[in-house]
């Protein structure tokens, strides 16, 4: 018994020793073969600690090497590289942009990270005339089209709420704000993209060129190929907006003024809206960027300890339409059942409404409240459950609104094309309902982690207890069981596609859907 015992422990020796060569032996080659691509950029190989974090600031994976590339090929020619070490290599490829994902999406433990952020230099081309377009990289920030747009008078249909994010992240997921009901999120508003599969070929797609690739990239969380460029659609950009709040003590009221804003033709241009719980002197905290309209009763609302559900619009305009918008605000307003006391409006600049969040982010940054863990939870709804939703989740879960703002509005799947990769729930209408939390580091109150996590999983396992149909916005799931079920019917399509554009599981190794060299199974 004691000699087999020794056997068995002088053999596992053996084995691991030999892994230890195996690795020691390849670690090098590897590191020799990237470092003797062609390419116009250059590879990092020390200073990893920032691809190996993102905004959610709760997971950290080290890469292997940081590639900072100077053109599309040194992307296609290090992707390329990989396909062609076979199914043996471990390495795997993260695009990283602003490193805006929540549960370390753009990582690659082991892998190579790209920064994407390292095209930004490349020109962007805008196409003017009766169906304005531009040309941009993929890993171009949206303030930057934003701001070069406004030179030519023009500007993107749809955004999210922070523009700071690059074209080929948002692209990936879906895009959207309170822009969607009218203009559909970002990937509706998409002619053409060019993409490096995992093959490490570079490829251009629209939906008349390549459409299975085309759709699969728009929503598909880089699972099919590696956003490059992207030509996005344009329109004429307005020079003023006025930004307009009110508050509800009713959901259902709210939720029937919302709906009714977005459908048909509305007066407004965006509209958002989010939930306040057990929070105090509301008002008083518009009043740095809003007015009241009705100042002397605006004083006597009290918001202490109520559930208050508020409702957010913003009307584009020109500064000569002033009188003509100022009157259809106000008609639009009175077929409202707000509490007329509440209501706040603000004017601002065009790109001062857009980026509004940006704002935020340097107070924050200021008080050192910025990079902490974001726990987010976003769930896209059924219009259907929403009541249900809402009576349980906002009454029962959640006690207060301290830990960031819970963002709720409705979205028409009639904007949204089936085609592409993103997942919604099967009603016209849907909810995106966004828990946007801040954790205090090391605080074990509710405030804390642990807390928030906690909660984001008791709404989770009500949803799935209560048959919701509801869906995970920006998703993740430990499992390819659970990704399974969050694709449903759509699975096996998203399965093919992956075979087709990226078999050996080389890129967004973050997701966690695939691992390389395994089967998929359908």
């Amino acid at each position: 018994m004691q000699r087999n015992m020794l056997f068995l422990r002088s053999f596992m020796i053996l084995v691991l020793s030999c892994i230890a060569i195996k690795i020691n032996l390849c670690f090098p080659n590897i590191l020799s073969s990237l470092k003797t691509l062609p390419i116009d950029g250059h590879f990092n190989f020390e200073q990893l600690h920032h691809a190996a974090k993102d905004f959610g600031n709760r997971y950290s994976f080290l890469p292997l090497a940081v590639l900072h590339p100077n053109s599309v090929s040194d992307i296609a020619t290090t992707v390329k590289h990989i396909w062609q070490m076979g199914p043996g290599s471990d390495l795997t490829v993260a695009a990283r942009g602003h490193g805006h994902s929540l549960q370390g999406q753009s990582q690659a433990h082991g892998g190579i990270v790209i920064n994407m952020k390292s095209l930004q230099g490349l020109k962007m081309q805008f196409h003017i005339g009766n169906l304005p377009y531009v040309d941009v990289f993929g890993g171009e920030l949206w303030i930057n089209i934003l701001r070069e747009g406004l030179k030519h008078g023009l500007a993107p249909k749809s955004w999210t709420d922070y523009l700071h994010l690059t074209v080929g992240g948002t692209l990936s997921n879906a895009g959207i704000s309170g822009q969607a009901f009218r203009h559909g999120p970002q990937i509706s508003n998409v002619h053409q993209l060019e993409v490096v599969t995992g093959k490490g070929e570079v490829v251009t797609c629209s939906e008349k060129q390549n459409s299975d690739l085309f759709h699969g990239v728009l929503g598909g969380l880089g699972q099919f190929g590696i956003i490059t460029r992207a030509r996005i659609s344009l329109e004429p950009a307005p020079e003023m907006v006025k930004w307009i709040r009110v508050l509800y003590t009713d959901f259902a009221t709210f939720t029937r003024d919302q709906e009714e804003l977005t459908s048909g033709e509305s007066t407004f241009d965006y509209v958002e809206g989010f939930v306040i719980i057990n929070r105090t002197g509301l008002l008083n905290n518009w009043r740095s960027s809003f007015n009241p309209q009705d100042p002397v009763q605006a004083s006597k609302f009290k918001s202490d300890g109520r559930t208050l559900f508020c409702l957010e619009l913003a009307k584009y305009f020109n500064r000569d339409e002033t009188a003509v918008v100022n009157r259809e605000i106000h008609s639009s307003l009175s077929q409202l059942n707000h509490i007329p006391s509440t209501l706040f409006v603000s004017e601002v600049p065009y790109i001062e409404f857009l980026d509004r969040v940006h704002i935020s982010e340097i107070k924050l940054r200021s008080k050192g409240l910025w990079e902490v863990p974001h726990p987010w939870l976003n769930l896209l709804v059924p219009r259907s459950k929403i009541q249900t939703f809402a009576q349980q989740v906002f009454g029962n879960i959640l006690t207060d609104t301290c830990n960031g703002p819970i963002l709720i509005y409705p979205v028409n799947k009639s904007k949204w094309d089936n085609r592409t990769s993103v997942v919604t729930p099967d009603e016209d209408v849907f909810y995106l309902v966004a828990f946007l939390s801040s954790a205090v580091p090391s605080s074990t109150g509710n405030d804390g982690l642990d807390h928030i996590l906690i909660q984001n999983k008791r709404i989770l396992e009500f949803c799935e207890i209560a048959r919701l149909g509801v869906k995970q916005y920006l998703p993740h799931y430990s499992t390819q069981g659970e990704w399974k079920a969050h694709f449903g019917s759509r699975w096996e399509v998203f399965v093919r596609r992956k075979s087709s554009y990226d078999p050996l599981a080389i890129l967004a190794p973050g997701q966690r859907i695939f691992q390389k060299a395994v089967p998929y199974s359908q």
